[in-house]
């Protein structure tokens, strides 16, 4: 925790906001983490950046009318550098986000000082927070966070300390190179990243690859697969194990204390996390054997308590900035 950042939030409530591409949920959190009023709204991303800025400032008014807060917290979609407050890169699920000047924007629309961070790497920091309370030789702990829905995220913190890397970057797990995705191309301009085989819509693309069948979502492959159709189940094992053999392989790497799988995809059933787990274990090396993955600790509030306790760790972008 930077000592500006505890001095302005210390004992007073803190907003907390989760940037999507299609929906905003804002809290207002006390300081033990209570929600104190909710908020959601759809995300205005085929109205540019400007708009999304604007809809983030109305959410923080709509739970803090009173203005209690010390600060606020954002973990948003894209690619997102906290020191700077920039929007370094980003897909065109929100037209035009990237280049944003996020931190400072927003400071500038609500007058709160600001934090922000990638919304995978925000929703991890709970995750992190839990571990560094358990016992451990070193005071802190390493956790390695997957999220598998409609793209492949991650968060890595190595001894207690989350990684942001260079633009604020690392953790985008869905851009590593998979066997299974060789060929494929990518969201981010490459080809043959994890994310276009292990994604919900990665899934259900390999699934109308295997059949020449068109399918409208993951959720009806899963559905099929329960039925017993084959390419259904190869499908999505298909991209389980991809997912499974490179959070394996990162294990080897950084040596987390703990492995967290979240997101939509893994939701589908015991088929994708018994194909994820096993992939996972066939990479380990012996020292980690018996490492398994797990699912988040937390439900829903996980990303706006992680937004809000961002507030206690990163740097604040403070009103007038951009003047």
């Amino acid at each position: 925790m930077t000592s500006a950042a505890r001095t302005a939030t210390e004992g007073r409530p803190v907003v907390g906001l989760d940037l999507g591409g299609t929906k905003i949920a804002a809290a207002l959190l006390d300081a033990d983490g209570t929600v104190l009023a909710r908020h959601s709204r759809p995300t205005p991303a085929r109205d540019g950046a400007t708009a999304v800025l604007d809809a983030l400032a109305a959410a923080a008014a709509e739970v803090d009318p009173g203005r209690t807060a010390a600060a606020l917290g954002i973990a948003a979609a894209g690619v997102i550098d906290p020191r700077t407050g920039m929007v370094t890169s980003a897909t065109d699920s929100i037209r035009g986000w990237a280049g944003t000047a996020l931190g400072a924007g927003l400071a500038d629309r609500t007058g709160y000082p600001v934090a922000c961070d990638n919304d995978v790497r925000a929703t991890a920091g709970p995750e992190l927070a839990a571990l560094r309370a358990r016992p451990h030789p070193a005071g802190s702990g390493s956790l390695l966070f997957a999220a598998i829905g409609t793209g492949v995220g991650g968060a890595i913190a190595v001894d207690g300390r989350m990684l942001h890397g260079a633009s604020g970057i690392a953790g985008h797990l869905g851009h590593l190179p998979s066997p299974e995705a060789a060929g494929l191309p990518c969201t981010c301009g490459a080809t043959g990243h994890l994310e276009v085989i292990a994604s919900g819509p990665g899934i259900a693309a390999h699934y109308e690859r295997l059949t020449g069948a068109p399918v409208d979502r993951l959720e009806t492959v899963a559905v099929r697969a329960a039925q017993g159709d084959a390419d259904a189940v190869s499908a999505i094992t298909t991209g389980a194990a991809a997912a499974g053999q490179v959070l394996g392989g990162l294990a080897n790497a950084f040596g987390p204390d703990r492995v967290v799988v979240g997101g939509g995809v893994p939701r589908i059933g015991p088929l994708y996390e018994d194909a994820l787990r096993a992939a996972f274990a066939s990479e380990l090396m012996g020292p980690l054997r018996g490492l398994v993955p797990r699912a988040p600790l937390l439900g829903h509030d996980a990303a706006v308590l992680g937004a809000a306790a961002l507030t206690t760790t990163l740097p604040l972008h403070h009103p007038g900035a951009l003047r």
